[in-house]
């Protein structure tokens, strides 16, 4: 019998539990590794391709759009900067801000040549609206990001492009962009 209480009493004593150095030494590292490359797969990978699915859509918009790309290619390399069609000092109420918050943008449009500045600056109401509806449908976390900035510039180029098929964006840029 005293055999059993000696057996049970060293069953019922509890063994000590502590920090495994191993998963301190070895895990720890191989989660922070697994982290780093989570981030540089998402950063690198998966924003090109959205990008790069981005400008097939808009190579792929109209067919007037598709054959004055490839004259411009043909021709030789195209002067940026040189025509710059520049909306001053839009105001936008950014989305989910019921009106606190103010975003000041003023955003230049990089055409080809002089004709085409001067048919956005013809259409400037309607580039202002597109400009409007562009920015006042992002939301600040949005409107912060600089990646996201890029998706911006992206989406005014393609939706002045669709609007107004004979002009051909190079770029687009902001002068001034103030977030309040």
């Amino acid at each position: 019998m005293e055999d059993l209480k000696e057996k049970l009493e060293t069953i019922d004593e509890p063994k000590k539990v502590g920090l495994n150095p191993k998963i301190l030494f070895i895990g720890l590292p191989l989660f922070i590794v697994q982290l780093v490359v989570v981030y540089f797969v998402t950063a690198n990978v998966l924003l090109s391709k959205i990008e790069n699915s981005n400008s097939d859509a808009a190579g792929s918009d109209t067919t007037g759009t598709i054959s004055q790309n490839a004259d411009t290619s043909t021709s030789g390399a195209v002067e940026l900067g040189k025509f710059i069609y520049l909306l001053e000092e839009i105001i936008v109420n950014p989305a989910e801000t019921d009106g606190k918050r103010l975003l000041l943008a003023s955003v230049g449009f990089d055409v080809q040549s002089e004709e085409q500045k001067t048919i956005l600056a013809s259409k400037e109401i309607l580039i202002k609206d597109i400009t409007l509806s562009t920015l006042s449908s992002k939301s600040i976390r949005q409107l912060v990001d600089p990646l996201y900035r890029d998706s911006i510039r992206i989406e005014l180029k393609q939706s002045v492009e669709r609007s107004v098929p004979t002009v051909r964006i190079n770029s687009v840029f902001f002068s001034k962009y103030i977030i309040q």
